[in-house]
This record gives structure tokens, sequence and C-alpha cells, in this order.
């Protein structure tokens, strides 16, 4: 039997060479799976979101700190005629079946509760500031991405795999992480009225604004976007007009209006109208999920501008926590989500041709069967 022979001196730096070209090889590609085009566009689109959703959050804390004004369902009005405005006219002058009319005619009451969830959830989440602690609403409004996607698994098929889950848990653990740092800055100041409503409130408005973005999703890629911002347009004008001549009528007659204040204003409708234009282009190439992580980033940004706006206190944790969302963030775009087939029914299909195809079929097939007789 020949004795083993020693391995040469060569063959510890042919094993590191060959780790070496493995740890390259892998890293190529996960920087060809992660650092593409299109994540890196939907980084760029995830965050022009979240500078609207700032702008908003800066607008309103300036008119509620300086100026003493708070009137969230007025500035939802405002959004909401500017829609109407530009959208719902452009459904109003269509032809055909995507036309105002026809729309109404076939699905008003969707829109209706569309529109209602949506106006019911901008307004459950301003007002919770009322009564529970900043803290609360930053960590229970996470409550709606849970929730969004499992509404997404049952009304748009959507499947997720384990990457996406792992995705979603480091983007919470940012935010924990953006909490923490909040409370080491003194931000945890306020400790609201009523905990308990306050909390219920965030979760009741982080539960609508689920229903609103998967509805969202579902009409911007199977219909149009310009159907949903204005039906959206259309009915948020008539719900939120009626709530505040209810519940803010004093609160308006109160305010005494100059130039500033009305700027201020301008500043949150035009972000919020440029937040609604714009997120369905974003929820079109990407999915409602995909975009709530992005948006967490937000309260972070609102943050950085209040270092000089508000005087709040640097902490090296807000920048670990944006770092944690966006890794998250990353992960949950880096792999796409698959989308199951709905349960077929025993009806034979006929959406593959189409009814008016399928009478086509039949009238060129007639004349051979005659022939053939």
């Amino acid at each position: 039997m020949e004795a083993a022979r020693p391995a040469g001196p060569g063959a510890p730096q042919a094993h590191a060479r060959g780790a070496a070209a493995a740890a390259g090889s892998l890293l190529s590609q996960i920087k060809g799976k992660v650092f593409t085009w299109d994540i890196l566009k939907t980084i760029a689109l995830g965050q022009m979101l979240s500078l609207c959703i700032c702008g908003t959050a800066i607008s309103s804390q300036y008119l509620a700190e300086k100026y003493k004004v708070n009137t969230p369902m007025l500035q939802s009005f405002i959004n909401y005629c500017l829609l109407f405005v530009v959208y719902t006219m452009v459904l109003a002058f269509r032809s055909g079946a995507d036309n105002l009319l026809d729309i109404l005619k076939r699905k008003w009451w969707k829109y209706l509760l569309l529109g209602l969830a949506d106006v019911e959830a901008n307004y459950l989440m301003v007002r919770a500031y009322q009564y529970t602690t900043l803290t609360s609403v930053q960590l229970l409004d996470c409550f709606g991405i849970p929730v969004l996607m499992a509404l997404s698994w049952f009304v748009l098929y959507a499947r997720y795999r384990v990457i996406h889950f792992i995705a979603v848990a480091v983007c919470l653990l940012g935010v924990g992480t953006m909490v923490g740092a909040d409370i080491l800055a003194g931000r945890e100041d306020n400790s609201g009225s009523d905990v308990l409503i306050g909390d219920i409130l965030v979760l009741v408005g982080a539960s609508l604004y689920a229903v609103s973005n998967v509805c969202e999703e579902y009409i911007v890629k199977k219909l149009s976007r310009q159907e949903f911002l204005g039906m959206v347009g259309l009915f948020g004008t008539i719900i939120s007009g009626i709530q505040l001549l209810i519940v803010e009528y004093g609160d308006i007659a109160s305010i005494h209006w100059d130039w500033k204040i009305a700027l201020l204003f301008v500043a949150f409708a035009l972000c919020m109208f440029c937040l609604y234009s714009f997120m369905p282009v974003v929820i079109k190439v990407t999915s409602a999920t995909s975009v709530n992580l992005g948006i967490l980033t937000a309260d972070l940004y609102s943050l950085f501008f209040g270092l000089f706006l508000f005087g709040y206190k640097f902490s090296g944790l807000y920048i670990l926590s944006f770092s944690v969302i966006m890794v998250g963030f990353i992960l949950y775009c880096s792999t796409p989500t698959r989308t199951a087939e709905p349960a077929e029914s025993s009806v034979p299909p006929v959406t593959v041709i189409g009814i008016d195809n399928l009478g086509l079929k039949l009238e060129e097939n007639l004349p051979e069967t005659h022939a053939e007789v």
C-alpha cells in the first residue's frame, strides 16, 4: 500500500487563492443583485416620497407650535381639492368606459369607502398626537406594515420569501433605534392626556392606511393612476369638507390669517399633493409594502431639519437608525415577491381571448363548418 504523499508547499497558497476567488465571486453576485439600476431608482423614488412627508410634517409643526393653528382636516381638504381640480377633471373629459360618470355608475360605492378610509386615516393619525406620546405614534404606526402584508397576501395574492420578513424586521429595528434616539435626546416630553385612546387611534389609522394602500396598488396596476387619484380627489373633497364643517369650524374661525400662515398652508398642500401624485408611480413599479418601508425614513428627515428649525438635540443613533432602515429596504427590494394565481373556477376562462374575440372566432369557423357539411 502506497503511503500518502505530503502536500506540497504551494497547497496552502492554492487554498487561499481558491477561498479568495470564492469570496470575490460571492461579493460580485451580491453587488449585482443589490446594487442594480432598478433598486437604486426605487431607493431614490422612496426617499423623494419621504421628503414630501417631511415637508408636510415641518409645515404642520410650524403651524401648531408658532402660530397655534391645529386644523389637520382643513389641510387635508385643500389637498383633496387640488386632486379634484387636476385628476377628477381629467376623468370628466375622458370618453368611453373611463369617463367619470361611467366609473361612478359602476363603482361609486367602492370609491366612497376608499375615500372614507383615506380621509379618516389622515385625520386619526394627526389627532392621536393630542392623546398619546410621540414614541407611541412612531412605534404603533409600524403596525400598518404587517396589516399591509396580510392584505396584500389575501387581496393581491402576493407571496413573500424569508428574505422579505427579515427585511421588514430590520426596518422595524431601525424604527426602534430612532425611538431610542428620541428618548435620549429628550423629545419624549408630552405624555398625552389619554394614552390608551391615542394608541387606539394610531392602530386604527395605520390599519386604514394599509387598506388605502392595498386598494391603491390594485387600482394603479389593474386600472390607472388617474382613476385612483380622480376618485380619491372627488370623494375625499366631499367627505373632508363635511367633516371640516363639523369638527373644525371653530378652529378655522379663530385663525388670525397673515401671509406666513397662508404660505405654510400652501407648502403643506403642495407637499401632500406631490406625495399623492408620485406615490402611485412608485407603487406601480414596486409594491405598497416596499413604499411603506422606504418612507420610514421620513421621520428621520423631519428630525434632521428639526435640528436647525426647532433646536432638536443631535444623536448618533439617528444616523444608525437611517442606515438600518435603508439596509432593510434594500434587502426587501433585492428579491421580488411573486404573485400566486387565484383559484380557478369551474367556468371556462374567456378572458384569454376576450368575449368579442370569441365571437369573431365563431363567425370565422362558421363558413368552414358549412363547407365541410
